[in-house]
């Protein structure tokens, strides 16, 4: 099975980010965040992009609308359709392509949402600014965004203050699909949320994906939210992806030491109580240890994971690993 596929979704992909790579430009030099980055995203599946705080998953998502801050530096492919490069994109066309084809779900929907204005007006603001409508369409359209995220149509004249929590990050969400993108960004929209409600929105977006046929790229710290959402999983550390394959094998069976350690940190509702296994040490930001990223923190490592870094390869059916223990060319030198 191709990690690359899901094999409840289309095979045919529309994005590809290829070899991309993030700098920002500091007083002290370049700060190097997301390191030759590349997998794809197929036609409506649902790829979580998973890992630890500063392991570059955000940034290698704001990447694709080209919305990180001024100082960053990007360098590699990020292609849509096979053939149309987000990075050598025009201001115009940039302006075209956000929200039409590509949109975003922020993490905080309270600093998302202009306390001022009522909540149906900012999603027909979003409309207007790229489709010529009628006041009138504009807001029947807001009202049927609003009714698919289970807000009632009557709330459109709400402000911001007039809604819960969870009513909010439903309120962005409907605003992420108001121009019927073909990839949503979400970017870890449930962190705030009780869990309660974080299930509600969880179930949302998945009906919503699945009968619109939107891809999504869930950008979470969570695995409990992959192992609900996700149709394939990509886990981030220290700028790179460590492994990246189908849901179940990743999470169920994964290859590589940190994913192992990831899962071990979930809290278990079923079976013996029994502490909790968390990753010992701190992630790297900026200045990488020579050879493996990971070894520092791997209870695993030998002598060649602090010598030479390893490749992203084949560790079993559906998933990809880069790591020396699972290496078919390593255990052939050590043999």
């Amino acid at each position: 099975m191709n990690p690359n596929s899901s094999s409840a979704q289309s095979n045919s992909p529309v994005l590809e980010i290829r070899n991309l790579s993030v700098s920002y430009k500091t007083e002290s030099g370049y700060v190097k965040a997301v390191d030759d980055v590349t997998f794809t995203v197929n036609k409506g599946e649902v790829l979580g992009l998973a890992g630890e705080s500063a392991c570059g998953k955000t940034t290698t998502a704001l990447s694709i609308m080209r919305l990180l801050a001024p100082n960053a530096v990007t360098e590699g492919h990020i292609l849509f359709d096979g053939d149309k490069d987000v990075l050598q994109m025009s201001e115009d066309e940039l302006r075209d392509f956000r929200w039409k084809t590509v949109s975003l779900i922020p993490q905080g929907s309270m600093n998302s949402l202009d306390p001022v204005i009522p909540v149906g007006k900012q999603i027909t603001e979003a409309i207007h600014a790229h489709e010529k409508v009628t006041k009138n369409e504009a807001w029947k359209t807001a009202e049927k965004l609003l009714s698919s995220v289970s807000i009632h149509p009557s709330r459109a004249k709400n402000y911001p203050h007039e809604f819960s929590g969870g009513m909010k990050q439903r309120a962005v969400t409907a605003m992420a699909l108001a121009l019927n993108p073909r990839v949503v960004i979400a970017d870890e929209p449930t962190t705030a949320l009780d869990v309660v409600v974080q299930k509600q929105l969880l179930l949302v977006l998945r009906k919503l994906q699945r009968s619109l046929g939107i891809s999504f790229i869930f950008v979470t710290h969570d695995l409990s939210v992959i192992g609900e959402i996700a149709d394939r999983v990509a886990v981030m550390y220290a700028g790179k992806i460590v492994e990246i394959g189908t849901k179940d094998m990743v999470l169920k069976h994964p290859s590589h030491p940190y994913t192992q350690a990831l899962v071990n940190s979930v809290p278990k509702v079923f079976g013996n109580r029994q502490l909790l296994h968390s990753i010992p040490g701190t992630p790297p930001t900026g200045i990488w240890p020579k050879g493996c990223r990971f070894h520092p923190r791997c209870q695993f490592a030998f002598d060649l994971c602090r010598e030479r870094e390893p490749m992203l390869e084949a560790a079993s059916a559906g998933t990809l690993a880069s790591c020396h223990l699972v290496s078919k060319s390593v255990r052939e030198e050590r043999s």
